[in-house]
């Protein structure tokens, strides 16, 4: 089992900058890749970056060159630095980890989401 925590959402003026984090606790070992995704209202759930256990990042079109996904191996915790913030990044952000394990059996962690909302 892995529990998934994220912090750091809130209310950022369009061109501001938040940094998401999201510390992972429980059996991280055998965790592959973590990333997070987002959910806008209307929309379907979308990935938004993701990073391997061998350091490997992928972003989605829509955030490169302003988001990025790094990770504090020490404090178990990946983060996503967000910068020129546009109201149309306004959507909860969920941290996903996968796993798996010793059988090759995948498992599939979500946090409970932070809600980030960019307006003037």
């Amino acid at each position: 089992q892995v529990q998934l925590v994220e912090s750091g959402g809130g209310l950022v003026h369009p061109g501001g900058s938040l940094r998401l984090a999201c510390a992972a606790s429980g059996s991280i070992v055998s965790i592959n890749v973590m990333g997070w995704y987002r959910h806008a209202p209307g929309n379907q759930r979308e990935l938004v970056a993701v990073l391997t256990r061998g350091g490997s990042t992928h972003s989605a079109y829509s955030v490169k060159g302003r988001f990025t996904i790094s990770r504090d191996n020490a404090k178990n915790t990946v983060y996503l630095q967000m910068t020129s913030l546009k109201p149309e990044d306004k959507a909860v952000y969920y941290c996903n980890a996968d796993q798996v394990d010793g059988l090759g059996r995948l498992y599939d962690y979500w946090g409970q989401g932070t809600q980030v909302t960019v307006s003037s």
